[in-house]
């Protein structure tokens, strides 16, 4: 059963062999409630796509949370806490946050934790891709990972981070119009080429950053309420 007690949530855990016998997808039967820090309705959308029916996940409007949280931090590890930490000390919901960043080794790492606001505060993608792509060209060296974060907090336990990296390169020219961000000029290794955006949903999330965190975060759901009488 799912139930709800002072905004915790609380699951019923699949027996252990079971979980060994069907692996991630049929490790949680449902989380009642936890908030993702996010109102990006395209990371909400995927992330969503990502977990299916294992999470009932809340998003920052529908707890009723406007807030313009501070991304201060210069980590995505930092970054990520900060907004976790945020909701669950407002709001006291259980939550869960993420930062993502596109590494380019040629740019130092750059555009990094930075990477919504490459352009400017104004988070237009755009314009992020369009001075990424400037400053590439006549560059050689295209190699590049776009790196995830989630922070998780819950409960009163500590903020626990877990992290998902993806590798490819960077596009010659943007191609493909799914997806979202950088996804048109990021290509990842070992998928024929393609860049993120001409993928389809569910072969992206299979290899993504984003996906591979996610995978982390619902096995640590697992453990933490598998210790608990549910």
């Amino acid at each position: 059963m799912c139930t709800l007690l002072s905004n915790r949530v609380h699951i019923h855990i699949l027996p252990l062999s079971v979980i060994i016998s069907e692996g991630i997808d049929r490790y949680l039967v449902m989380l009642h409630e936890i908030v993702f820090a996010t109102n990006n309705r395209h990371k909400l959308e995927e992330l969503r796509r990502i977990i299916g029916d294992r999470l009932a996940i809340r998003s920052l409007a529908e707890i009723g949370c406007h807030d313009d949280i501070p991304e201060t931090a210069d980590t995505l590890e930092g970054n990520a806490a900060i907004k976790a930490e945020w909701v669950r000390k407002r709001y006291g919901y259980d939550c869960f946050a993420d930062d993502t960043g596109l590494e380019v080794d040629a740019l130092a790492g750059e555009p990094g934790v930075l990477s919504a606001r490459y352009a400017g505060p104004a988070h237009d993608s755009a314009a992020n891709m369009a001075l990424l792509m400037k400053r590439m060209q006549g560059v050689a060296d295209r190699r590049a990972r776009f790196r995830t974060v989630i922070a998780l907090a819950i409960e009163d336990r500590d903020i626990e981070l877990m992290d998902g990296t993806v590798y490819g390169h960077i596009a010659d020219t943007p191609a493909g119009t799914a997806g979202f961000g950088y996804d048109p000029v990021f290509v990842p290794d070992g998928c024929g080429g393609l860049t993120f955006a001409q993928m389809d949903a569910d072969a992206k999330n299979a290899v993504s950053h984003r996906g591979r965190a996610t995978a982390k975060l619902v096995r640590r759901l697992s453990e933490i309420y598998g210790q608990q009488s549910i």
